[in-house]
């Protein structure tokens, strides 16, 4: 048994009552800060533990929760896991606001969710690009003089928001905030962030692919259901997952079938990927450069199969797996057809993966040989596919990178 830890510290209004939990990774119960050296590998672990490791329920009861949404959390699919009603998405502000993050951002907005800004101390041209789209202003009282805390006030009182005033230590600061007309307040003053944990069995990582490949297969729910009842742990995470997302029913979801069929397979693949994307860390929680390798394979192994077969969705769906399992006996030490016997794929994606044959094991080749730059060998390949140029190749290449790059939603 595995422990996970989550950190949360309460957010009052001007009575001192509860009205939401700030949710923060933690590695260790006794931590009051954690170092975190990759922004998304932080916010999924806090979304997993949250979601499907707590119960959000237990975690947040009737509050929103804050959760730290950086670029590439916003730009990414695993937004849309989280019900609007729970969050408050926390942003700090990106070195570059481009015109995509704000169309995201407005997207998200009209599909009810709220953003906070997060430790500002003074307003720029960027600051007021955001302004129209969040619902909370956390100001840092600790940083900024009485006059500056003053100016930057009446300077925010301009657009409809609320004022948080974070970082509040003293009765002092919390009185001179409630005359500013802060609305609410956050701050060791008030509580230290509280570490809750909890023991689970964690899913394996060869689980949670084989359970990647049956649902990317479009298999029907029992053969899905089959794979979860294998696995107590991962059964009692999705069910968690799916009670906390969908606590409105009238009735709690109590059996596997139920939770996916009410998950949906979109959702369900967005869901492994997240628990893939926070299995298997290294000690110092950086994400493995070789999984991440993996993941950008996969996306171009599918941008291939789409170049060659626009509307066959089965075809680059089968294209993504073979991309990221391809990587697989070397990250686990296990022989490449032990692994496709345990996964039981199809014979295309074997022949792919074991001896680099078929059309999938063409492409493999292709975007093995583009790893290691090797011109000859990838102008062959493209001349027996036929149906790429070496410039559609660089453009998707491009695509590929920037997708693995933005979203990260399996790496390791």
């Amino acid at each position: 048994m595995e422990s996970y830890f989550l950190g949360r510290q309460p957010i009052l209004d001007r009575n001192q009552n509860l009205v939401a939990y700030e949710l923060l990774f933690r590695q260790e119960e006794t931590q009051e800060a954690a170092k975190v050296t990759d922004d998304l590998s932080a916010s999924a672990n806090v979304i997993v533990n949250a979601y499907g490791r707590f119960g959000i329920q237990n975690v947040l009861g009737q509050q929103r929760g804050f959760i730290n949404a950086d670029l590439d959390l916003i730009m990414s699919d695993i937004i849309s896991l989280l019900p609007s009603k729970h969050v408050v998405l926390e942003v700090r502000v990106p070195e570059q606001i481009t015109v995509e993050f704000l169309q995201q951002c407005n997207e998200l907005k009209q599909k009810g969710y709220q953003f906070a800004l997060d430790n500002i101390v003074a307003i720029d041209s960027k600051i007021e690009q955001l302004l129209p789209i969040v619902s909370v202003v956390k100001v840092d009282v600790l940083a900024l003089g009485a006059d500056e805390l003053e100016e930057l006030v009446a300077a925010l009182k301009r657009w409809p928001v609320l004022l948080l005033a974070l970082k509040v230590e003293s009765r002092e600061q919390e009185l001179r905030c409630k005359e500013l007309g802060f609305q609410m307040f956050q701050g060791y003053y008030f509580a230290k962030p509280e570490v809750m944990s909890v023991k689970c069995t964690d899913p394996g990582k060869l689980s949670l692919l084989r359970l990647l490949t049956l649902v990317t297969d479009n298999l029907d729910h029992e053969e899905i259901e089959k794979e979860f009842k294998r696995q107590p742990g991962l059964s009692y995470n999705l069910m968690r997952m799916v009670n906390s997302v969908a606590g409105d029913l009238p009735r709690k979801i109590n059996s596997i079938k139920h939770a996916i069929t009410l998950m949906g397979r979109e959702q369900l693949l967005k869901w492994i990927q997240l628990l893939l994307y926070t299995a298997g860390k290294s000690e110092d929680g950086i994400p493995s450069t070789r999984m991440q390798t993996a993941v950008e394979r996969g996306k171009l192994m599918e941008l291939i199969a789409a170049a060659e077969r626009p509307h066959d969705k089965n075809h680059h769906e089968r294209a993504f797996i073979v991309g990221i399992l391809s990587l697989l006996d070397e990250l686990l030490g296990i022989e490449m057809q032990q692994i496709v016997n345990k996964l039981g794929i199809s014979d295309d994606m074997c022949l792919a993966l074991v001896k680099r044959e078929g059309r999938l094991g063409q492409a493999l080749k292709l975007v093995e040989a583009d790893e290691q730059g090797n011109g000859v060998a990838i102008q062959s390949i493209l001349a027996g596919l036929g149906f790429l140029s070496l410039d559609e190749f660089t453009g998707i290449k491009i695509q590929a990178s920037g997708w693995a790059n933005q979203t990260g939603d399996i790496a390791n």
